[in-house]
Parts: structure tokens; sequence; C-alpha cells
């Protein structure tokens, strides 16, 4: 038997290794050809080809012939930060295709604009900062014990296993509060 074993992550797993929150062995064994892709927002010279690719395969697969793409659709679509990657653009794509009437896409560029006026910060948001900062805080106080009655999640009013949840969320490990 020939079996290829493919996986994807959004975490920096070497990282995770080294704060024990992932396994070594299964790290090595999975690491046998990394291939890194970055964000679209990182790419955004790939953005024309998907948007042309997306549209026609949404079309064909609505039976709808759509062959004219506005170019400043196209613009809207290169400044937006799509923070669902790929698969956000396909979305949209699709969303706009079923829009659209007769050969030209019809792309809500309403949402994106929407998008584009808001300060860069809005995607992760002040709220979020604050629930990380309060939860390193009080990890911090109990000198990284989450559970136990003295420990951060009864203090936090959680259960441990939410408490860990918000914490691999907000991207928090042992060297922001035992550092």
């Amino acid at each position: 038997m020939d079996v290829r074993l493919i996986a994807a992550t959004n975490r920096d797993l070497a990282r995770a290794v080294e704060e024990k929150e992932f396994r070594g062995d299964l790290f090595y064994r999975l690491h046998v050809f990394p291939l890194h892709l970055p964000a679209l927002r990182d790419r955004r010279e790939d953005i024309p080809m998907l948007v042309r690719h997306f549209v026609a395969k949404c079309a064909a697969r609505l039976h709808k012939q759509v062959d004219v793409i506005p170019e400043d659709a196209v613009e809207a679509m290169m400044q937006w930060s799509w923070p669902g990657n790929i698969r956000e653009l396909e979305n949209f794509i699709e969303r706009s295709v079923i829009l659209s009437e007769g050969n030209r896409l019809s792309p809500p560029l309403g949402e994106l604009r929407a998008g584009i006026s808001r300060p860069p910060s809005a995607p992760d948001g002040t709220l979020r900062d604050k629930e990380r900062e309060h939860i390193v805080e009080i990890l911090r106080q109990t000198r990284g014990a989450l559970s136990g009655p003295g420990g951060a999640a009864a203090r936090l009013g959680l259960k441990r296993t939410t408490l860990q949840y918000k914490m691999q969320r907000l991207g928090i490990s042992r060297t922001d509060y035992l550092g």
C-alpha cells in the first residue's frame, strides 16, 4: 500500500512543539515535505487570476455565461484583506455570479468598500485584545494554574476546557504569562 498524508494548519507547529503544545514525534512524522502558502493578502497579484478562475467555475456550475469582469471590481478585490483567504474570495465570486444578470459580473462591491474603510485593527478588535490581556494577567496571578479552586479558570468563571480553547484562539502561550 502506498499512502500519502497531507495535513494543513494555520498554527506554527514548530513553536507549538517547543512550547509542549504539540507532540514532537507527530510533528516530525508530518514534516517530511512542508509547503508554506502565504495568505491571499500577501499575494494580491494572484487575485485577478483567481477571480477569472472562480468566475468560470461558478458560471459553468450555475449554467450562466459571465465573460466580462469589470476592472474596477478586480481593483476593489485586490484592496480587500480577505481574512477568510481563498475560500472567502471564492464565496464572494459565487455570490457575484448569482447576482449577475447577463454576461457582466456584478459583484456586491459595497461589502468590500465597507471593509476597506475600516481601520486595520478592526478584524482583531479591541475587545479581543482586552480579553487576551485579562486572561494573561489572571494566568500570571495564578502562576499558570488553570484548574482548581484558585486556578485561572475558576477566577474567570470558565470551565478549564473553555479557558484552554480561548487561550489557543487568542494565541496565549506559557511564555506570555510565565516569562
